[in-house]
């Protein structure tokens, strides 16, 4: 796996988890991608907006074609949004330590969708 086919600014990311709580690595994740001029989308169900940014609630009311969705939350509820990213022909996601699962990573194998696992984003970003 090639990780520079998953980072890089080039990409419209989408970051399910992103949170306001700044004690959360879905804000941590949130900023530091931002901050580093990612383009990134936060993906929240509770919060419209994320550190000033619009959120959405899913992923599918994002209105622009997503690369990459960014997990960020516990690993139940990533393998119900990727129902969501196989239907929206999302081709890849990045699970950040703890979100994965085996059912998850199977559910990637079994419909094609590339996954990065087991590897934290803002260590492996580019600057």
């Amino acid at each position: 796996m090639d990780l520079n086919e998953f980072i890089g600014k080039k990409l419209f990311y989408a970051l399910v988890g992103a949170s306001n709580n700044k004690e959360k690595f879905g804000n941590k994740v949130f900023l530091d991608l931002h901050n580093a001029g990612y383009d990134i989308v936060p993906i929240n169900p509770k919060d419209t907006k994320i550190e000033g940014e619009l959120a959405y609630p899913t992923i599918g009311e994002v209105p622009r074609n997503i690369d990459v969705v960014i997990f960020v939350v516990p690993s139940d509820q990533t393998e119900k949004v990727l129902k969501e990213v196989h239907e929206l022909a999302i081709p890849k996601v990045w699970f950040q330590p703890g979100s994965e699962s085996d059912k998850a990573v199977k559910y990637c194998i079994d419909k094609n969708i590339r996954f990065v696992s087991g590897k934290c984003i803002m260590a492996e970003k580019k600057s």
